[in-house]
């Protein structure tokens, strides 16, 4: 029984990750109450699915902008004090978005603005985070070290939803962002008590030309670009967030406390997949792993879809017993999910180069957080001529079909071994 259970050797081994863990551990839930609680503010402004499929395009632009740039950022300076500075600006929009909330502004361009500079704060804050764990733990236990990372993600997104479905629908949207910003002072201290954390000898100064030489490299390097390529079909074509609101109102019913149990269900999987993660890291066939994964996203997604196109309008007088496959779909959904992310993130730490990695990783994090807005933008603009349950059904398909496609016109991704990390 102990060898599937995580690995917690990282957190025995390195007091700052162990830090960094914890700090983030805490911070996280806060996070994810402020995710949920804006896409349900301005589904509760509006009262349509696009206009939080609209939210989306908001955050989107700046993560791109700023996730590419604050890669950059992180090759060139003290990664430690890119990461604080980052995190201070994301505090600071935790503080705003309550502030609007206590007032009860109900401006659905407010939340816009706020999101769009959270999301570039994000875009620093994660590729300067990323970029440090590598220099904290053993190589070797990069995988066991992702692995808690992504236990660390399910508690908080198992909690956060939870919580933010609860609180909103009890106290308000003000108490769920104030929680949020406390949760701040967490990851701050976290952060300050690493050590400092200079820029390699030959990194680049940063820039445009940076960002290209980045590119450059990725465009060499078929097996780290297919770590990006495949989680953009998973999340492009079978993102179910900006549904969520409409599918608890109508469908499943009971409305905001059904969403947070749904979101709840896919950090239960990704939970139980960071519990059980000790097997994980005696994987060599990484890659075939990652494309196994996101097909078992695909086709939970798709079942999830399903549950939702049978429910149909059942949820209207209230919540139904259809919240219980959908619950089991959401839960797979996030196991799949939480697999896919430790190996794909494994293989972009271990294959890059210390000064190449600030950028690989703000790549990563524009992908990674990126694809779900596109996914939501697509997901909340397709309602207008499918309903809810066939946008999920049709494109968690695609999304499966799709993933193995690529994967057989790139064999040297499923024949990708950990022992001998090829980029």
């Amino acid at each position: 029984m102990a060898k599937l259970l995580a690995d917690m050797t990282p957190l025995r081994e390195s007091p700052a990750f162990r830090r960094l863990w914890l700090g983030s551990s805490v911070s996280m839930v806060g996070s994810q109450l402020t995710l949920v609680a804006v896409s349900l503010e301005v589904y509760s402004i509006t009262q349509q699915s696009l206009y939080v499929g609209l939210l989306s395009i908001f955050a989107l632009v700046p993560l791109v902008i700023a996730g590419l740039f604050g890669g950059a950022l992180s090759d060139a300076y003290d990664r430690r004090k890119v990461a604080i500075v980052a995190s201070l600006v994301l505090w600071a929009c935790s503080v705003a978005l309550a502030l609007q909330a206590w007032f009860q502004l109900n401006n659905v361009w407010i939340l816009f603005l706020l999101v769009a500079i959270q999301s570039g704060a994000q875009g620093i804050n994660g590729p300067a985070r990323s970029a440090i764990i590598p220099l904290l733990v053993r190589k070797e236990l990069l995988p066991a070290a992702n692995a808690l990372s992504m236990l660390n993600m399910g508690i908080s997104m198992t909690a956060g939803p939870l919580l933010a479905g609860v609180l909103v629908a009890s106290s308000g949207f003000g108490w769920t962002y104030t929680i949020d910003a406390l949760s701040f002072a967490f990851a701050l201290w976290s952060l300050f008590k690493l050590p400092a954390l200079p820029a390699a000898e030959n990194a680049s100064a940063p820039g445009l030309r940076s960002v290209v030489e980045g590119f450059r490299f990725l465009g060499t390097r078929p097996n780290l670009r297919m770590t990006f390529i495949i989680d953009l079909i998973a999340m492009i074509c079978a993102q179910p967030r900006a549904l969520m609101p409409a599918i608890g109102a109508t469908m499943i019913g009971g409305g905001d406390a059904t969403v947070g149990v749904l979101l709840a269900s896919v950090a239960v999987g990704a939970f139980l997949a960071g519990l059980f993660s000790g097997p994980l890291g005696r994987v060599r066939r990484q890659g075939s792993a990652v494309v196994w994964s996101v097909a078992g996203w695909g086709f939970s997604i798709a079942a999830f879809g399903l549950v939702v196109v049978l429910a149909g309008d059942a949820g209207r007088d209230g919540v139904t017993l259809w919240i219980i496959p959908a619950a089991l779909c959401c839960a797979l959904a996030g196991i799949s999910d939480s697999v896919s992310a430790v190996f794909r993130t494994t293989i972009l730490q271990s294959a890059t180069p210390d000064h190449m990695r600030g950028r690989l990783q703000g790549v990563f994090i524009v992908v990674v957080s990126g694809g779900p807005r596109v996914g939501d933008m697509l997901a909340g603009g397709v309602t207008k001529v499918l309903s809810e349950g066939w946008v999920l059904l049709l494109g968690g398909v695609l999304c499966a079909v799709l993933a193995w496609l690529v994967a057989r016109g790139q064999r040297g991704f499923l024949q990708y071994d950990s022992l001998h990390p090829v980029p």
